[in-house]
C-alpha cells in the first residue's frame, strides 16, 4: 500500500547512486545479488539472537534491493534481470520469520509458520496475476518500472520492511508482530484474489 509513496521519494537518491556505480562498471545483476547476500547475512544474524545487526543488515539488503532496479534502467533492464530479482526477492523474504523462529523456537516457530503460510498467499496472488497480466499484454501504469505486473495491496514492500525492523527492534513481541503481520497478508490475498478474478472474468 506505501510503495506507491516511497517509490517516488527513494527515486531521485537511488538513481544517482545507480550511476555512480554503472560508471565503476557494476551491473544490475551484481547488486542485486549483492542485496540478497546481505539478506541471508541478516538472517543468520537475526537467528543468532543479533537482533540490531539484523536490522542494519536487513535495510541494507533493501537498500541494494532498490538499487539494482535503478542500475537496470541507467544500463538495460532484462528478463533474466527481473527473474532473478523476484526470485530471490521472496527467497529473502522468506529466510527472515525462519530466522525468528530459529532464534526462539519456543516461542517463535508457530508465529513464523503462520506468516510463512501467509506469504505463500500473498506470493502466489502476485505472481499468478503477473503471469496472466503478461499474457493479455497489460501494463500497470502505476509501477512502469517493473519487469512484469506489480499488483499492489495491503501489505507490499515497504510494509514488510516496517515489520521486520520493528521485529528486530522488540524481538520478545515477535509473536504479537508475525500474527497481525499475516492477519494484514491474509487481508492482500483476498483483495488480490478477488481483483484477479474480476479482471479475467
Amino acid at each position: 500500500m506505501l510503495d506507491r509513496f516511497a517509490t517516488p521519494l527513494l527515486r531521485t537518491p537511488l538513481q544517482a547512486m545507480a550511476r555512480l556505480l554503472v560508471r565503476a562498471g557494476v551491473g544490475a545483476n551484481a547488486v542485486t545479488l549483492a542485496g540478497f547476500g546481505v539478506g541471508l547475512v541478516a538472517a543468520i544474524l537475526i537467528a543468532n539472537s543479533a537482533y540490531a545487526a539484523g536490522a542494519i543488515a536487513l535495510l541494507t539488503s533493501r537498500l541494494l534491493d532498490g538499487l539494482d532496479g535503478a542500475v537496470a534502467r541507467e544500463t538495460q533492464p532484462t528478463d533474466a534481470g527481473g527473474f532473478l530479482d523476484i526470485s530471490l526477492d521472496f527467497l529473502f523474504y522468506a529466510s527472515i520469520p525462519l530466522a525468528f523462529a530459529v532464534a526462539e523456537p519456543t516461542t517463535n516457530a508457530l508465529p513464523a509458520a503462520a506468516l510463512l503460510a501467509a506469504f505463500i498467499g500473498t506470493g502466489s496472488s502476485f505472481l499468478a496475476f503477473a503471469t496472466l497480466a503478461a499474457k493479455r499484454g497489460m501494463d500497470n501504469l502505476a509501477y512502469p518500472d517493473k519487469s512484469f505486473y506489480f499488483l499492489g495491496g495491503l501489505t507490499e514492500a515497504t510494509e514488510t520492511l516496517a515489520f521486520f525492523v520493528a521485529m528486530c527492534l522488540w524481538p520478545a513481541h515477535f509473536a504479537t508482530l508475525a500474527y497481525l503481520f499475516a492477519a494484514l497478508c491474509a487481508v492482500t490475498t483476498a483483495t488480490r484474489i478477488w481483483w484477479g478474478w474480476r479482471t479475467f472474468s
